[in-house]
């Protein structure tokens, strides 16, 4: 959510902020409403002030005989109270319509953002790892996995499209993917371990900026709750309407859940395979932090996430995101970019995004500062991929595949598999 307040100081700067993002001007609009919406406010609190005012009168002009002056009062004052509401009702429509058209815009891009239309324009900051080298030709994962646990028959079988029955010793690399994610970032990073509900209300996927704008990207339950497309939207909405000690900041809170996405806005992507599912694992970070600290913890966040793939041995590269690519929540994005020999190509396996107060607004999320006793500012909250479970697996797949069609189990994965060094395919 944006501030009005600054709309109104500086309009044209929102809207080169939107142009970046490839939007039309808004903020006359924008403030065309406000300015009609403040007016009726104005109305409604005089009109209020005067309706109380005049009923004081009454009895006044009773209690001396002037029963002229109460005639007219009375009339007033019937007057007022039919009008009153309706002024009420204009000018809460009006602060709807304000609300719908800011919530309905995405966040404004940091200044270091680089400037693009689409993720062709998005800039590679550094590569990490060699690429494997085989002496045979790589086989894609969707070819490599069935042999080895990967059912994708059952999974459309059991549920439909883009779902898929893990098995077996996959079924177990599987495990050992979450737990080491989880293990790693909650004891070697600090992050607080959490298990959050999958059914999230209206508020906390308002508050998450997932609604309105991606509602058909979602799963909704027959009593109006939502399933989590990632545990991003529990884990930031912990401080929904809360206001912190500046002292208790940062908060980072790390979790794996399942997660549910319906990929409406991703029809005819990554069809074949287990890399986009409507049904997956992941291991989230998040963190909630002050305005002066969070670039520096949206490095700290990125470095965590790197830190699981150089620890499985995987080739990656970091991306910053351009203004077209960028997420509609983010005010800044590196992405994590795993090599996958089958596909020949760099796909993305991890995002870490700062929201700065995007969310913050949304959910009412403040602190005090240290040594403060009445103000309060917005947090800035910020989220990372810390371990697609899915996507990593096929990594592992893809970059330790053997010439027979086994996999080597990456060492820090060992001691999760009861010291599984090998997948072998089915015979």
């Amino acid at each position: 959510m944006h501030d009005l307040r600054l709309i109104r100081e500086n309009p044209d700067a929102f809207d080169a902020a939107m142009a970046r993002r490839g939007l039309d001007p808004v903020a006359a609009d924008i403030l065309s409403r406000d300015e009609a919406n403040r007016a009726l406010l104005t109305e409604l609190q005089q009109g209020q002030a005067r309706r109380n005012e005049a009923s004081k009168a009454i009895g006044q002009a009773k209690a001396q005989g002037d029963e002229e002056t109460a005639q007219a009062l009375m009339a007033e004052v019937g007057d007022l109270k039919k009008r009153l509401p309706e002024i009420e009702d204009e000018q809460k429509a009006l602060a709807e319509q304000i609300e719908a058209i800011l919530a309905a815009l995405p966040n404004i891009p940091a200044e270091a953002v680089p400037d693009g239309a689409s993720e062709d324009e998005n800039v590679e900051l550094k590569t990490i790892g060699d690429l494997p080298a085989f002496d045979f030709e790589a086989k894609d994962h969707a070819d490599l996995g069935p042999p080895l646990g990967l059912d994708f028959e059952t999974g459309v079988k059991l549920s439909g499209a883009r779902f898929t029955l893990v098995r077996g010793q996959i079924a177990k690399l599987h495990r050992a993917l979450g737990q080491f994610g989880l293990v790693t970032l909650s004891g070697d990073h600090g992050y607080e371990e959490v298990y959050p509900p999958l059914l999230v209300n209206d508020e906390s996927m308002y508050g998450a900026d997932k609604l309105p704008k991606f509602a058909e990207d979602l799963f909704q339950t027959t009593d109006g709750r939502w399933l989590i497309p990632t545990a991003e939207v529990s884990l930031t909405n912990i401080v929904r309407g809360d206001i912190l000690a500046e002292d208790a900041l940062p908060l980072r809170f790390v979790a794996l859940t399942s997660c549910f996405r319906s990929e409406a806005g991703a029809a005819g992507k990554d069809t074949r395979g287990y890399i986009r599912q409507h049904q997956f694992e992941k291991v989230e970070m998040v963190s909630i932090t002050t305005p002066e600290a969070s670039d520096a913890e949206h490095e700290r966040m990125t470095g965590c996430a790197e830190d699981i793939l150089e620890k499985l041995g995987l080739p990656y590269r970091r991306i910053e995101l351009c203004t077209g690519d960028l997420g509609f929540g983010a005010a800044r994005t590196y992405d994590l970019e795993v090599w996958l020999p089958g596909q020949g190509a760099y796909r993305e396996i991890s995002s870490c995004s700062t929201c700065r107060d995007f969310q913050a607004r949304r959910m009412n999320a403040r602190y005090r500062p240290e040594g403060e006793t009445k103000g309060t500012r917005f947090v800035h909250t910020l989220n990372g991929s810390g371990l697609v479970v899915g996507r990593m697996l096929v990594a592992i797949l893809e970059n330790g595949q053997q010439a027979d069609g086994s996999v080597i189990v990456p060492d820090a994965l060992r001691p999760y598999m009861g010291g599984m060094e090998l997948l072998e395919p089915a015979r």
